[in-house]
């Protein structure tokens, strides 16, 4: 399913990006529930009208519930790729995060977060700022992370300022440039042997099909998020014409 623009004309005009990104945060909590996250797990999308659409991955905590681990394997034999960057942070020594974390016991535990981004995260330095805040408090707490990015109508590097607030320069990591862009990070290793930052950055593009990222739900196990399924499902749901992919290699 190509990518469409749905920041400008004529999608702007008849299927507005908000209602777009919470059909598409609906979209991929009900594939995730459809048999991807393993039985003791759940999403469920979260709509704030004043920042980003947010998928919370939760798992209640029960007696019978265990942490998946590396000796799980992932629906259909899935296997995370390599991480295509891995650099070491200091996730103790952020300052000013606040995360609302569940673990009372018999209570959902978060242990990941997809984000849509939205023109507003993009629009000033306080709200890009804000944005990686958050993300860093996710990880900061074990959890995973994907951050989606689809504005064709602001640039901004939302990724690069979570790097920078982690002490780490986007620029030195040689990462790949792109508007747009998908990208699910993971934090692994302790304080005292160092804690080390994985990123999975995939570019998204007009009129190509959409990546799956790893969504790590625990430090090492990873379910695969389909953004292309999500994606045509919420399309189709709001009868948006699904549009031919662009050609792999352009006619001459």
């Amino acid at each position: 399913m190509p990518l469409l623009d749905h920041f400008n004309p004529p999608l702007n005009r008849t299927h507005p990006w908000r209602g777009f990104h919470g059909a598409w945060a609906a979209a991929m909590a009900r594939l995730l529930n459809q048999g991807v996250l393993p039985p003791e797990y759940y999403a469920i999308p979260l709509v704030n009208h004043d920042g980003p659409i947010v998928i919370d991955v939760a798992t209640l905590k029960t007696s019978e519930a265990r942490e998946p681990g590396h000796d799980a394997p992932g629906p259909g034999g899935w296997s995370a790729p390599a991480p295509a960057v891995a650099v070491a942070v200091d996730l103790a020594d952020a300052d000013g995060v606040e995360v609302q974390v569940f673990a009372d016991d018999g209570d959902p535990r978060l242990v990941a977060a997809i984000e849509l981004i939205s023109p507003r995260n993009k629009d000033r330095p306080a709200s890009r700022r804000a944005f990686a805040v958050k993300c860093v408090g996710y990880l900061q707490q074990g959890g995973g992370v994907v951050v989606v990015d689809a504005v064709t109508t602001r640039r901004a590097d939302l990724n690069g300022s979570i790097l920078s607030l982690l002490g780490v320069h986007a620029d030195d990591l040689g990462l790949p440039s792109a508007d747009l862009s998908a990208v699910s990070y993971r934090a692994v290793g302790s304080e005292d042997e160092g804690r080390r930052l994985h990123l999975w950055p995939m570019p998204l593009e007009l009129g190509r099909p959409l990546p799956t990222v790893p969504l790590w739900i625990a430090p090492d196990f990873s379910v695969p998020l389909d953004l292309d399924a999500s994606y045509r499902m919420s399309c189709e749901d709001l009868r948006i014409p699904l549009a031919p992919a662009r050609p792999a290699v352009e006619p001459v």
